[in-house]
């Protein structure tokens, strides 16, 4: 349990957040949600005691534990992986060392005698003697296998890095648990792990994330930091974002009278509470929807970006003909060989693989950056493409200010191109900014922008979600939803692939795997697990 009263927090004159006061509950995962800047991750760290409040106190309850995602990958380059792992239980890594110290003593006297007979009989209350076999195991689950475990973490990449912190955060089981963006740099097998294993913790937990799928899968409340406060709300994001769009669209919407508002958020409520009632998630088991009250829905501040693509030309039916298509990896390890497929008119197709290389070299090559290894590829002649790449640096190497920076890429004088950037958020004085001091979601916007002015027929997105806050993620999503030219993409996003697209394909070291079906339906086929698993020996 974690108690936070009369919180406080502000730099300089700017006030996040004041006379919060809110009680997390064992048992409940909290999703925290809000705009970029609103406080989020500043939230955790109050929580933790890594930043002092300008007022108020954070109390956990008696005798509990603590334990934080850490997001310094070098921290613990001079520990080995495993170590590392047991140092997540803090009160059993401080007795394994003391034990250890005086196991070693040369004079060992009746007194440390008496002290390791304590030593040992906590650490077999904390559950000392399987702790090594258990931080073994929570490491496998993550995708670092027993080879790892003894390598030095210097000796990691910060992939692996990332999953070794989070298996220390998770080992043995805190009582409190704060998860800053769990997800980044996780392959989507392993989220869908870290969902499972999260889904059945008795624990508080607080989770930062821009991953809504996995908000939804394992949240049981949302914390929504909005209007310079914080709240607590039953049900899961999805949730949130429906009940936030109803009220707003009650809000915009004067003549309705107050018992049909009533009503809409009655019916609203008993739909969405029979749909998660069907569904798997922490949600529903816990059944939170049921203390659900219209008090709790209301309109939200949050901008969200005009995210419009448009086609120009209709397409024919040839797109994409790709024949015996191989690439390999800087060092000569095959990240794809013997690809075959044909893109029909209107397809929505994600690419999936182990190795993230293997889909933006697929992408590269396709958009004529990059030479395959082997094989060929074909453009349908009516076909015009929208490339949004992975690694963006090249294009804000400049001193151009925003609209000068769009107008490269487009025709149409500068009102045009303010409009562009206007429906991605930028206003004002700011679209005089140079492009080369721009955040990571902010280049983000301004590629999407960029890809907008094509009126292309056919997008190429490579990990599209990366750096964009959840508002920019849902307008994207809803705005692909209804595209209706081809889609060719990668991503990290759970939700954003299932809604997106039509059809799979999987790029193996031995080939493909390519199936018109639902990513749901694809990842928990066990048939298809097998198949895929040979693919990758």
């Amino acid at each position: 349990m974690i108690t936070v009263t009369n919180l406080a927090i502000q730099f300089g004159k700017r006030v996040l957040y004041k006379d919060v006061n809110i009680k997390f509950t064992s048992g409940n995962i909290y999703g925290v949600i809000g705009a970029n800047g609103a406080g989020k991750s500043t939230l955790l760290k109050a929580i933790s005691g890594e930043l002092e409040p300008n007022k108020g106190t954070v109390e956990l309850g008696v005798g509990e534990r603590l334990s934080v995602l850490e997001q310094d990958h070098f921290k613990f380059d001079e520990y080995n992986v495993l170590d590392t792992v047991l140092m997540g239980h803090q009160p059993l890594w401080d007795n394994m060392k003391e034990r250890e110290a005086l196991y070693m003593k040369a004079d060992f006297s009746d007194e440390d005698g008496n002290r390791v007979a304590e030593l040992e009989e906590k650490f077999a209350e904390m559950g000392g003697w399987n702790a090594e076999s258990d931080a073994a195991q929570m490491l496998s689950n993550l995708g670092i296998k027993e080879g790892m475990h003894y390598k030095q973490m210097s000796e990691l990449s910060n992939n692996e890095k990332v999953r070794v912190m989070l298996a220390k955060a998770l080992f043995g089981n805190p009582d409190n648990l704060l998860l800053d963006e769990p997800t980044n740099d996780l392959d989507l097998d392993t989220v869908q792990w870290l969902e499972e294993y999260l889904s059945n913790v008795e624990q508080t937990v607080l989770v930062v994330s821009h991953d809504r799928h996995f908000l939804d899968a394992v949240s049981t409340q949302t914390v929504d930091i909005d209007f310079g406060k914080i709240t607590v709300f039953a049900g899961n994001y999805s949730f949130w974002y429906q009940s936030s769009q109803l009220a707003l669209r009650q809000a915009q919407n004067q003549r309705q009278k107050a018992e049909e508002k009533r009503k809409e958020l009655e019916e609203f409520i008993r739909r969405f509470s029979a749909n998660v009632a069907k569904s798997k998630q922490t949600t529903s088991r816990k059944k939170m929807l049921a203390k659900l009250n219209i008090e709790e829905i209301r309109p939200s501040s949050r901008k969200y970006p005009g995210i419009i693509f448009q086609m120009e030309r209709e397409p024919g039916n040839q797109i994409l003909e790709v024949e015996g298509l191989k690439a390999l990896d800087a060092d000569g390890t095959v990240l794809f060989e013997n690809v075959n497929f044909n893109i029909e008119k209107g397809q929505k197709v994600v690419f999936l693989s182990h190795t993230p290389k293997a889909m933006t070299a697929l992408f590269e090559i396709i958009n004529g950056n990059r030479t395959a290894d082997a094989g060929t590829f074909k453009w349908g002649v009516t076909i015009t493409t929208a490339y949004l790449p992975l690694d963006n640096t090249a294009f804000f190497n400049s001193e151009l200010n925003l609209v000068d920076w769009l107008s490269q890429f487009g025709t149409g004088n500068e009102v045009v191109m303010k409009g562009y950037l206007g429906r991605m958020l930028f206003s004002g004085e700011e679209v005089l900014k140079k492009v080369n001091v721009l955040s990571g979601g902010e280049k983000m916007r301004c590629m999407i922008a960029r890809m907008q002015l094509k009126n292309a027929n056919c997008l190429i997105l490579d990990t599209p979600t990366n750096h964009l806050d959840l508002e920019s993620i849902q307008a994207f999503n809803n705005n692909l939803m209804g595209f209706k030219g081809n889609i060719l993409f990668s991503s990290h996003d759970h939700e954003f692939i299932q809604t997106v697209a039509d059809r799979i394909i999987e790029l193996t070291p031995k080939g493909t795997i390519d199936k018109l079906m639902q990513y749901d339906d694809y990842i928990y086929d066990e048939q298809l697990k097998e198949q895929r698993a040979k693919m990758y020996e």
